[in-house]
């Protein structure tokens, strides 16, 4: 099936349906257009004009769609070009263009089996009556096939944004832009951090869609305990008719102000809570699922991409950093970090739905009531039972199940190395950019685990978390040849002994990291190359690297009187750095200290 971005415009086909549809006045079989099982077809805009464009999403549950059509009066069926995407869920995709006044519907269809029928009605027929939704396995679907379109982008690309605003803002991304006919998305502000991006998104899609959203209020927790929060804020503002952008701006600042690194940090047991964790399976690992690491750190999945013979599955996801932009990364150990400790509920979670009482009013789901409910990812206390080497473990074998060769699992580590490397340039690049802008300033440093969790420049522009996952994953590149002997169960090893290919990948390490190169920029405006191998070498300096108020060749680990650290003229002041080597110690261990 031909795939595109733009479907229908200007080509022989949108001509013949406007050929043959123009003018319809009546609904082919309408009695029978229905959407009752687990597929669903979605329509944008909300209220279709003639001739407009428009797009179309069929969403499934229970497998793959084959194809989507529009029918117009006297049965004549005509098939979309279209793109597929995902599984579960699964989601098929089209644009069209050229659609006269009158009533439709849209079909979609599985090996020639019809799923679902849309009922669809354009110009001064009504238009699209918004219907009355609430939380439940349909419009689950339709927001994690919307994220996944959203974030969709081939696997090799670097897909990083300045902030959330050009995602939302691009109807070639966004399927819901200009979905209420407002023009709605134009200077829509969404510049959230990285606690507040699944909230923001979920806040966005509920706005569009239009369903109810709750948050609460939460701690931040203490080293021998995880956050707890305080009752359910239950907004229902988008659920009374289409709702304005300053509605969805104003609920967007409450977010912002009860939302933040411990939300989604809480206990897995604990009842009231905004996100509840999820069993590790392919089945309830959707797109749009949160993950919530120990330390604060949130990450939304966004896209599984199957293993094939010839490459290694991936599991794709997308966070926010504190200078807002947003950046897809995939799933291993030096990205979604996972560690047993008493301060916090790490791990995959979805958000807690929302239910409706006997009042009229609404609740959040229990985590009872989520066990064995079949609208929902069911509630699990899976992730609090396993060390982190068994949750890295298991994860592997959902992403590739049939295991992989040594080097191309060597391969793959070393290109998520590579990224979050690539990363990092572009977040020291930012702490320059601001003292170009504001020379001879000093960014005042917070003390202790501070450094982590504050506000202003220093939050924006130090790289404290990004370089203790940076060490992170450097041991984890270097522990890879000890893995396959630990776990030669996640390795295609072709009768070969565990310690032989230990042995080859070792030494395949070092020829790799030194082919492997990135760039940065120095003080003075000039490239300095770097390989791979340097980084790795240099992990030492990183443990001290985070501070902007230092070059970036320092930043980079340039060692004084080299070629590479001349162009540096500016250091952090004295204190910082003494305050600096006092907490070298949580770098070089990988573990941040408790508040």
């Amino acid at each position: 099936m031909k795939q595109s971005h733009y479907l229908l415009q200007c080509s022989t086909l949108s001509v013949l349906l406007l050929a043959v549809l123009a003018g319809t006045e009546v609904l082919a079989e309408a009695d029978n257009c229905e959407e009752v099982g687990e597929t669903h077809i979605w329509v944008s805009p909300s209220n279709a004009k003639p001739y407009s464009p428009m797009k179309i999403m069929a969403v499934a549950t229970d497998g793959a769609i084959s194809d989507i059509a529009v029918v117009g009066g006297q049965g004549l069926r005509i098939p979309l070009q279209s793109k597929s995407r995902g599984g579960p869920p699964w989601s098929l995709s089209s644009n069209l263009e050229g659609l006269a006044e009158g009533d439709y519907r849209i079909e979609s269809w599985r090996d020639g089996k019809l799923l679902a029928c849309h009922p669809l009605s354009i110009g001064n027929r009504g238009g699209q009556d918004r219907p009355s939704l609430g939380w439940n396995l349909t419009t689950e679907a339709f927001y994690s096939a919307w994220i996944e379109g959203l974030f969709g982008a081939p696997v090799g690309e670097n897909l990083s944004f300045p902030s959330l605003e050009p995602v939302l803002r691009d109807p070639q991304r966004n399927f819901l832009f200009n979905h209420l006919g407002l023009n709605e998305d134009k200077n829509l502000p969404a510049t959230p951090d990285c606690a507040d991006l699944p909230y923001t998104l979920r806040a966005y899609f509920a706005w569009k869609v239009g369903l109810p959203i709750g948050f609460r209020s939460c701690s931040r927790g203490s080293a021998n305990a995880p956050p707890r929060c305080g009752p359910a804020s239950i907004n229902t503002e988008f659920t009374h008719g289409i709702a304005s952008q300053g509605s969805f701006r104003n609920v967007s600042g409450q977010l912002a102000n009860a939302v933040h690194s411990g939300s989604a940090r809480t206990g897995l047991d604990d009842d009231g809570t905004d996100l509840y964790p999820v069993p590790l399976s392919r089945e309830t690992l959707w797109p749009g699922t949160v993950y919530a690491d120990p330390y604060g750190h949130v990450l939304v999945l966004a896209q599984w991409v199957p293993q094939t013979t010839g490459h290694p599955g991936m599991l794709l996801a997308v966070d926010a950093q504190p200078d807002n932009s947003v950046t897809r990364k995939r799933f291993w150990e030096g990205t979604f970090l996972f560690a047993d400790v008493a301060s916090a509920g790490p791990g995959f979670k979805a958000f807690r739905p929302l239910v409706r009482t006997s009042s009229g009013g609404l609740r959040t789901f229990s985590n009872g009531e989520l066990v064995d409910n079949p609208s929902f990812a069911p509630f699990s206390l899976d992730q609090g039972g396993l060390s982190p080497e068994d949750f890295y473990a298991r994860m592997e074998k959902l992403i590739n199940p049939a295991g992989l060769a040594p080097r191309q699992a060597y391969e793959s580590t070393l290109d998520a190395l590579a990224e979050q490397v690539e990363t990092r340039v572009t977040s020291v690049e930012n702490g320059e950019a601001y003292f170009r802008k504001n020379p001879g300033s000093v960014i005042p440093m917070p003390g202790a685990a501070a450094i982590f969790e504050t506000i202003g420049p220093w939050e924006d522009f130090s790289t404290p978390s990004r370089d203790m996952r940076l060490i992170i994953a450097i041991n984890v590149l270097n522990g890879l040849p000890g893995k396959i002997v630990r776990h030669p169960e996640l390795f295609e090893l072709n009768g070969a002994s565990a310690q032989a290919a230990k042995e080859e990948i070792e030494q395949y390490h070092a020829t790799r990291t030194q082919e492997r190169k990135i760039r940065y920029t120095r003080s003075d405006g000039s490239p300095w190359e770097l390989s791979l191998g340097e980084v790795l070498e240099r992990k030492h300096a990183f443990e001290i690297a985070y501070n902007p108020n230092d070059c970036a060749e320092v930043r980079w680990g340039a060692k004084p009187g080299t070629e590479e650290h001349s162009t540096c003229h500016r250091h952090a002041p004295e204190g910082q750095r003494e305050k600096m080597e006092q907490y070298r110690p949580w770098f070089r261990d990988a573990r941040r200290p408790t508040r």
